[in-house]
């Protein structure tokens, strides 16, 4: 049986990146496993003093992450496609390599919020990272357009 790895982070894309990763599925005769990596709060100076507000927001963004991992894990199974969720806390991707070795993934769905190369330069792109350091073949799901996209206008013939 093939196994998708399917990170997702609840983003506009995600609903997408969780489709293309069923559909493969089940072309496949394949699993579909959703990675959800939530990265810890990182604290700048000394705030000792929030450190238990920290705990309890990270906490309660597990918990939400968690339901929602199984709302999509269970319409997956109602749809047929086997499917199983893993839910790690760290740096996405590495965490996203790891579980793709872990798990001899056959392919990785991954989406790409579609920002620009700049905030890609200055924020990294979690997609790109892991392409870079795959160890299967990586499927990019893009983001959904915020505007239509423009028909080409026609050229008036002479």
């Amino acid at each position: 049986m093939k196994t998708i790895l399917a990170p997702i982070d609840f983003s506009p894309v995600s609903d997408r990146v969780v489709a293309e990763a069923a559909c493969l599925a089940r072309a496949l005769d394949g699993r579909v496993v959703l990675l959800n990596v939530t990265a810890p709060v990182i604290i700048a100076a000394d705030y000792t003093a929030f450190i238990e507000s920290i705990a309890e927001i990270t906490d309660l963004t597990a918990k939400a992450a968690a339901k929602e991992l199984a709302k999509i894990e269970d319409r997956l199974e109602n749809e047929f496609t086997h499917a199983e969720s893993i839910q790690l806390t760290g740096a996405a991707v590495p965490a996203i390599i790891d579980q793709a070795t872990k798990l001899e993934a056959d392919y990785i769905v991954i989406g790409s919020h579609g920002h620009t190369a700049f905030f890609d330069l200055l924020v990294g792109s979690t997609a790109s990272g892991v392409l870079k350091r795959a160890p299967c073949p990586v499927v990019v799901v893009p983001a959904p357009r915020k505007t239509p996209a423009k028909p080409a206008k026609k050229k008036k013939k002479r």
